[in-house]
């Protein structure tokens, strides 16, 4: 087997005038693949109409000493749709994304409708006490407020010298 045979078809078959490959143009194709690839997934749709990519919410967490408060940025998603749950130190956001738009206008009708779940696993900064966790939805942000557990709390030690 000779080592051109390892190379992908498409690589053998790029050359400039010259008749050799050129890494640079190869390297320039590769970037944009890769950011067209990385922009699609940041705005949240993927290529296929009316499919969705892997979409995950982002979130703040804060922690004061009694408590911890997630924010998460989740537009758009109706309250029902949403799964929460707290083990010990892990709280689970999970859901479904559904968007549909319609238009009408002068003979032209359009319409299209966007769905996919999300799941976000978010470790706490310590443990909670999972029945005394409250949520809250307005303006496209859940807010979770969990107390911290009574074990989870911290504590000033003080130091003896001998």
């Amino acid at each position: 087997m000779s080592l051109t045979s390892l190379i992908p078809w498409r690589n053998k078959h790029q050359e400039n005038d010259s008749g050799d490959s050129n890494p640079l143009v190869e390297l320039s194709r590769e970037f944009d693949r890769a950011m067209g690839a990385m922009l699609r997934g940041s705005l949240g749709w993927g290529e296929g109409f009316g499919e969705m990519s892997a979409w995950m919410p982002s979130l703040d967490l804060t922690e004061d000493d009694r408590t911890v408060t997630v924010r998460a940025e989740i537009p758009g998603v109706d309250p029902k749709d949403f799964n929460l749950s707290v083990n010990g130190n892990t709280l689970v956001i999970s859901g479904e994304k559904r968007e549909e738009s319609e238009k009408k206008d002068k003979g032209v009708y359009h319409s299209e409708r966007r769905f996919g779940s999300f799941h976000r696993m978010v470790t706490l900064p310590s443990e909670v006490d999972s029945d005394k966790v409250t949520a809250d939805y307005a303006h496209g942000v859940l807010t979770v407020k969990m107390e911290k557990s009574p074990t989870a709390k911290s504590k000033r030690i003080e130091v003896k010298t001998s």
